[in-house]
């Protein structure tokens, strides 16, 4: 159960970021959901880390959490055209989205 919360905390971290990223309109203006969005998701996120930390490894944990979200945050830029999808981007991504499964595996 701890694993699933830790992985959905991580997606999380992907809905803040993307919350954060759209808080701020072309105008300069502060656009008010994403930002209820971003702080409702960042609070969801830690909470969701702090229990899965108790029992799974701290440093497994963080390095999963951050590895979701990494993957999921960067996937969102690039389906919304954000960020470029090169190969090398793609390639690494894959790495870190491997690297979250080996810590499964191995912890």
């Amino acid at each position: 159960m701890s694993w699933l919360v830790l992985i959905l905390s991580g997606a999380l971290e992907a809905v803040w970021a993307a919350a954060l990223h759209r808080t701020t309109q072309a105008t300069g203006r502060r656009r008010v959901i994403p930002g209820l969005v971003f702080l409702v998701s960042v609070l969801a996120s830690t909470g969701g880390l702090a229990v899965a930390m108790q029992t799974i490894p701290p440093g497994t944990g963080y390095a999963v959490w951050v590895g979701v979200g990494v993957v999921l945050t960067s996937a969102y830029a690039i389906i919304t055209k954000v960020e470029r999808a090169t190969a090398a981007r793609i390639l690494l991504l894959g790495g870190i989205a491997a690297s979250v499964v080996g810590l499964k595996l191995v912890a």
